[in-house]
């Protein structure tokens, strides 16, 4: 008689694969966030891909007086956990939606182990490839005032991700290239980098002498990618290290938009982020580099409304005047 299925990945009880491939979700996750009521933003839920029942949440100025710049934002959670419904997505949601004056799109994606990359980038092309057909004539229909072209800006998009999600958001722009062509009338001017979840089998410093963060260590970390990438692939791979060995492109030669790269001045990711945006400027790339003092990873999305909150929204609405003219 053979034995029965024990747990062999835990992702503190959040995510649990067992022996026999089966993962177990709790539907109870207790948050303890607080849902911010943001009275100048309205929201709503739209599915973008009927094939794999994934939907995206749409947030919108109340009294918005000119056509809105798009901004997609794509979380985090280490490709295994998160959704555009938990508190902390939406409170950051709703606060770039009202800082950026900006109609902001909040996809999810398929997560492992279920579902192993390349799903999670997959997916976010998918959305956008979602909102290239409203931005066509027959695309939209017309009483859908959120997305009639003249109420947002097809022009100015930018793609947003944290953590993971800025991993993703780092995949598309390479992708897609300077001015995602294959995405017209849409048009992406750049990518703003929220601590990227990028990996390596080689230790940084901040990885091997950081302190612990109160929601992460490297354990976690590498049970991440043990659980995300495809089986039987290391942290070099391509799709958690932009610079693998195993890279079909040199990325110092690939040409895409320009890219705001942010992080926390103390966080384990800290030295990856680093290099991964100086190495690029030195190649030429238009990159910008911003750290934020004494912070840990994930700051911004998980106190959206406050002093900081604020300063990494000027930054952000800096740089979007910056490279848009």
């Amino acid at each position: 008689m053979g034995s029965l299925p024990h747990i062999v990945e835990d992702l503190e009880g959040v995510v649990q694969l067992y022996s026999d491939g089966s993962v177990f979700r709790p539907n109870d996750v207790d948050f303890n966030i607080p849902i911010h009521d943001d009275s100048s933003i309205v929201w709503r839920d739209c599915q973008f891909d009927n094939q794999n029942h994934l939907y995206l949440r749409l947030y919108k100025p109340v009294n918005a007086s000119t056509k809105l710049p798009v901004v997609y934002f794509f979380h985090g959670g280490g490709f295994c956990v998160g959704s555009r419904t938990w508190p902390n997505n939406h409170n950051a949601c709703l606060r770039l939606a009202s800082g950026l004056q900006a109609l902001v799109v909040a996809p999810d994606y398929r997560l492992a182990p279920e579902h192993r990359l390349p799903a999670a980038v997959d997916d976010a092309l998918t959305s956008l490839k979602w909102l290239q057909a409203r931005a066509t004539a027959d695309g939209a229909p017309a009483q859908d005032t959120w997305l009639h072209d003249q109420a947002v800006d097809f022009d100015r998009v930018y793609i947003m991700g944290d953590s993971s999600g800025g991993n993703m958001a780092h995949h598309l722009a390479v992708q897609l290239g300077p001015g995602s062509p294959e995405l017209a009338p849409v048009h992406i001017r750049g990518y703003v980098l929220m601590a990227p979840f990028f990996g390596g089998t080689v230790r940084t410093k901040s990885e091997a002498e950081g302190m612990p963060e109160p929601i992460l260590n490297v354990e976690i970390l590498d049970r991440f990618w043990r659980l995300s990438l495809p089986p039987g692939k290391n942290a070099d791979h391509p799709l958690a290290n932009p610079f693998s060995p195993f890279s079909k492109k040199n990325l110092e030669s690939v040409m895409f938009d320009p890219v705001l790269v942010i992080a926390g001045e103390i966080e384990l990711l800290r030295d990856r982020v680093e290099d991964y945006a100086r190495r690029l400027k030195e190649a030429g790339k238009k990159v910008e580099y911003v750290e934020f003092e004494g912070k840990y990873h994930g700051f911004f999305n998980n106190d959206p409304y406050s002093e900081l909150g604020d300063r990494v929204l000027q930054e952000i609405k800096d740089w979007m005047s910056k490279i848009s003219g």
